[in-house]
């Protein structure tokens, strides 16, 4: 069990490198249309999946009664998410953006706790509260003058993704094989996508189109990453790793755009930092003392 949750804190760690680059390489590609960037970021997911599935001899198609709706709820309120997020990403100042993308790791311990019967701890609820009060300190939201059309559109993404986390964990407990999940969810947002791209697609010169490559290369590593991550551990275990994703964005911003953190950033990496190693800490605790022991104290 508490090797499962190791795993899973492995996958979600590089799920928010993976994630924290794709992100860095579409504010790169410039002024480009939503759907095009969504597009382009969900297709070599879409490819790798296929690859994957074919090199292991699994029908795509062969979807277990039991997860067929799971498939679906993942598919609609991930599009929905991804395309929340890049409107907003298009709309609002970043950090703004960034900031509301990261509410879906509440959402999904809420929605964790609702779909699934998963029960939060007092302490995995303090340690998610905690990481996000750092995230806050780091991405210093201003909301000054904001238009909140575009910011209630970048919390329903932050709904979206944590929903979509939830069915990825859903369908992980009933044996669906995390590929496939890839795959659907890669193909379901290719069609929604593609005639927005056909329709209002703008040309790209070439570093424009290496940009969204490699904003979609990092897209499918995080897509496998996360999708193994829940499917190995709960959200109230390891959703607090989630926000490390602001830590790997930080040192993006380092290397490409020379960017420099501020007294308050460094406190939100401390605070981030102390979470995940207070949460890291909780679990072997738990996992020591078994499920069904009562909470440890901290």
């Amino acid at each position: 069990m508490l090797k499962q949750k190791h795993t899973a804190i492995l996958y979600i760690l590089l799920a928010a490198l993976f994630f924290s680059g794709m992100t860095a390489f579409v504010h790169l590609s410039g002024d480009l249309p939503t759907g095009q960037k969504a597009l382009f970021r969900n297709l070599p997911a879409l490819f790798i999946a296929a690859f994957t599935l074919w090199r292991k001899g699994i029908s795509p198609l062969s979807v277990a009664p039991v997860n067929r709706r799971p498939m679906f709820w993942r598919c609609l309120f991930g599009t929905t998410g991804l395309l929340c997020n890049f409107y907003a990403i298009d709309h609002l100042v970043l950090s703004d953006a960034n900031m509301l993308n990261k509410l879906s790791p509440f959402f999904a311990v809420i929605l964790s706790y609702v779909i699934l019967k998963e029960k939060v701890r007092p302490v995995q609820a303090a340690g998610l509260a905690a990481a996000f009060a750092g995230a806050l300190l780091i991405i210093k939201p201003s909301f000054y003058h904001v238009d909140y059309v575009p910011a209630l559109i970048g919390a329903l993404g932050g709904l979206g993704a944590g929903a979509a986390y939830t069915f990825v964990r859903k369908m992980g407990l009933q044996g669906e094989e995390g590929a496939r999940i890839v795959f659907y969810f890669s193909l379901f947002s290719c069609v929604v996508t593609l005639p927005m791209f056909l329709l209002g697609g703008a040309a790209m010169a070439p570093w424009q189109f290496f940009c969204l490559l490699a904003a979609g290369l990092c897209g499918a590593g995080g897509q496998f990453s996360i999708t193994k991550a829940y499917c190995y551990a709960p959200a109230r275990e390891i959703s607090v790793y989630d926000y490390t994703q602001v830590l790997f964005a930080a040192v993006w911003g380092f290397v490409l755009f020379g960017q420099r953190p501020d007294a308050l950033s460094v406190a939100g990496y401390a605070v981030i930092i102390g979470a995940a190693v207070w949460m890291y800490r909780y679990n072997r605790r738990q996992a020591a003392v078994g499920p069904d022991a009562p909470p440890a104290h901290s």
